[in-house]
């Protein structure tokens, strides 16, 4: 750009100058001739002047009289010393005497354009080539009357040659000086096009810097021209385009970063059903290793048919579309869809929002099943106490034998009832986080002391501890605690046949002290023992309410255990027994607070 712009501008200037020099030589060429031209007739003018003035004998013009043309000779001679040629023609065109030829050898000049003017008119001139001493030659001729005979004319004529040389030495002149002009003029325009060029390669650089990325400003030259205008133009351009590059890019990053964080999937697609943004959680929801990339079709990424109809009823015109995916076939997830219509200039498409609702849907699946089963639960004892007390009001009040029975029935399923209650209570004041724990500082040894005091020789049991000597404090409410370790107690007492074991260990590991309750009975199928803890859930039903169990006490001691800050699992093999592990922390003084249960 540097080399064409310098070249450019360099025969742009040189051929400025010979365009102005050559029309300036032509002209004053010209304008010379014609000045000495005129000269050189008003000087031929005035030497005729002058032979009017002093004319020669009128006998010597006569062509009759040959003795009288030494006189004519030696007048020519004489006007022929002002450095002119001087010829003496009749009016028949003869020519009667010439300062510079023979008059015998020359031929008639009767049609001689300046003689036939001088015959005509008194006077005539003309510049032309004189066959006679071959060269170009100023004539100019006046008409002399002849006393007593025809008039002859008096012709005058200068050479063109002393024209020529003083035209061709000033041309020569005009041309030096044109060259040093020339010269002069073409080296300042070379520098001036050389700066200018600098200056223009310096504005092209910059904004190449500023394509790049480069916004640094570029440095004013301080020229007061219309450059150092445009380069401080450029700046202030370069500075705003900086700032609005940078608020996009931040705003891109804090965009990115927050879709990137979500974990709701978002993508974004266009009207050819093309994806041009997804988040990573859009690509998880979908089972997909990384997010698609941009330009991917819709169809080759999503295989749900509910997700694409929701996009392309978008893309005809509705605004917003609602609906529900399922992915996974073993274990489902539920995910709500919205599909939005989003338009940017003259470009449309649709977002869409994946948002995981399968806890929602399980939760929706738990509550129906607690609704059913809180139902189921409540219905038998109160069936049983409806029954009976309807056959006691019937008579039976009068029956001895079975009044007592009947009352006893009565009595058993209202306190089942009431059991059941005091169980839902502690479950909602969880749920609620309205269950007020005291951590206090205990010991192992002496809680689970505590809590086995109730015998089981009814049923022939023989229940151990297994407790080291070095084991550290616990962090527990104890009364909290005691209702997890007697609800496994009770669980494995009444599950376990006559003559089993049960054993009640703990160790530490850690931050944590481990208890374990085992026993022989019956043992969990492996298939039951994930939904354990979930609430009325009963891996036998009719053996479970025999023993008079709600269905709850296994869900209340996970809530209990986790509110500690614990875990609790199971394990376990039909026939074999089971045995059921939950966590406590140890004992740490920033922990003995007051409380509510998470």
């Amino acid at each position: 750009m540097r080399l064409n712009l310098f070249w450019k501008l360099g025969f742009a200037f040189f051929a400025l100058l010979i365009a102005v020099l050559l029309p300036v030589d032509f002209y004053a060429e010209r304008a010379l001739r014609r000045d000495y031209e005129r000269a050189g007739f008003e000087e031929l003018a005035a030497i005729a002047r002058i032979a009017l003035a002093n004319p020669p004998q009128p006998s010597s013009l006569s062509p009759s009289h040959p003795e009288d043309s030494a006189a004519l000779r030696d007048w020519v001679a004489k006007m022929a010393a002002s450095n002119v040629r001087v010829t003496v023609i009749t009016s028949d065109g003869q020519v009667l005497a010439d300062s510079q030829s023979d008059p015998r050898s020359m031929e008639n000049h009767a049609g001689r354009p300046e003689i036939r003017d001088a015959f005509r008119k008194g006077d005539g001139q003309s510049i032309r080539h004189s066959v006679t001493v071959d060269n170009n030659l100023l004539y100019y001729a006046v008409r002399l009357p002849v006393t007593g005979g025809p008039p002859v004319v008096l012709r005058f004529a200068l050479p063109l040659q002393t024209v020529d040389q003083e035209l061709w030495e000033f041309r020569r002149r005009l041309w030096l000086a044109s060259v040093v002009m020339l010269l002069l003029t073409g080296i300042a325009s070379l520098l001036i096009s050389r700066s200018f060029s600098r200056r223009v390669e310096r504005l092209q650089m910059f904004s190449r810097r500023v394509a790049e990325g480069d916004f640094r400003p570029l440095e004013a030259d301080r020229s007061g021209d219309a450059l150092e205008a445009l380069a401080i133009s450029f700046n202030e351009t370069a500075a705003r385009l900086d700032r609005t590059i940078r608020t996009l890019t931040e705003e891109r990053n804090r965009s990115s970063a927050i879709l990137g964080s979500m974990v709701e999937g978002v993508a974004v697609v266009n009207a050819s059903e093309r994806l041009l943004f997804a988040n990573r959680g859009f690509a998880e929801i979908l089972g997909l290793d990384v997010p698609p990339q941009s330009g991917s079709a819709l169809v080759e990424v999503v295989r749900q048919t509910e997700l694409i109809e929701a996009v392309r009823e978008v893309l005809k015109g509705e605004p917003r579309v609602e609906s529900e995916i399922v992915t996974g076939t073993l274990r489902q997830h539920f995910f709500a869809v919205t599909v939005a219509s989003v338009s940017a200039a003259e470009t449309s498409g649709a977002v869409i929002v994946l948002h995981d609702i399968t806890e929602l849907r399980k939760l929706e699946r738990v509550r129906r099943d607690f609704v059913a089963n809180v139902s189921h639960e409540f219905k038998t004892p109160l069936t049983a106490i409806r029954g009976f007390a309807e056959t006691l009001l019937a008579g039976a009040i009068d029956d001895p034998q079975n009044r007592i029975r009947f009352l006893e029935i009565i009595l058993e399923h209202s306190r089942r009832l009431a059991r059941l209650t005091d169980d839902l209570l502690k479950l909602s004041k969880m749920d609620a986080d309205r269950l007020e724990l005291e951590v206090r500082r205990l010991s192992v040894s002496q809680f689970v002391e505590s809590c086995i005091q109730r015998p089981a020789a009814e049923k022939d049991l023989r229940i151990s501890v297994n407790l080291p000597q070095s084991l550290p404090d616990i962090a527990a409410d104890r009364r909290r605690l005691a209702e997890v370790l007697q609800n496994l107690l009770d669980n494995a007492m009444q599950y376990t046949p006559a003559g089993g074991q049960i054993m009640v260990s703990a160790s530490a590991d850690g931050a944590e002290v481990t208890f374990t309750v085992s026993d022989t009975g019956i043992g969990i199928p492996q298939a039951d023992q994930p939904r354990i803890f979930e609430r009325f859930y009963r891996v036998d039903v009719a053996r479970s309410r025999e023993v008079g169990g709600t269905g709850l006490g296994l869900s209340i001691a996970k809530h209990l255990v986790e509110v500690h800050d614990g875990r609790i699992w199971v394990e376990s093999e039909v026939g074999r027994g089971s045995q059921f592990h939950f966590t406590v922390p140890i004992f740490d003084p920033e922990r003995a607070t007051l409380r509510p249960a998470r």
